[in-house]
């Protein structure tokens, strides 16, 4: 059964995901700051330092939302199929079984966003 609206579901999703993302982000940037065997590794930091700028201010933002509308989302298990996470909103809950492959892909999905956003913004140092 549905408590949750589709907006409610949508915003704490996203940030769910979003924060996800900002995680893989950053773990690539460990990698490839350590070497990794890149010859050419400034590129690669440059866009993923951005892609991360823009995905902390999203969350940023989506985290003061949420805490006006009093939406909070709490991991509840996880094994090798399925995650399962709490949405809470105003004393009506909600649980949410995701198959992980569907968060990998979700995950994919907003990588991809964020590495758009983050190359066709102002400013990029990419050069033809």
């Amino acid at each position: 059964m549905r408590y949750l609206t589709i907006e409610e579901y949508q915003l704490a999703s996203r940030f769910l995901f979003l924060s996800m993302a900002i995680t893989v982000i950053q773990r690539d940037l460990a990698i490839i700051e350590r070497g990794a065997g890149l010859k050419i590794k400034e590129p690669y930091l440059v866009l993923l330092k951005k892609m991360e700028n823009e995905a902390m201010l999203e969350r940023q933002q989506l985290r003061k939302y949420m805490y006006d509308q009093k939406l909070k989302v709490i991991p509840l298990e996880r094994n090798d199929t399925f995650t399962a996470y709490l949405f809470i909103c105003r004393n009506r809950e909600e649980q949410r079984n995701y198959f992980n492959p569907a968060i990998r892909k979700k995950v994919e999905h907003i990588l991809e966003e964020l590495m758009l956003k983050s190359y066709l913004s102002e400013g990029s140092t990419v050069s033809s």
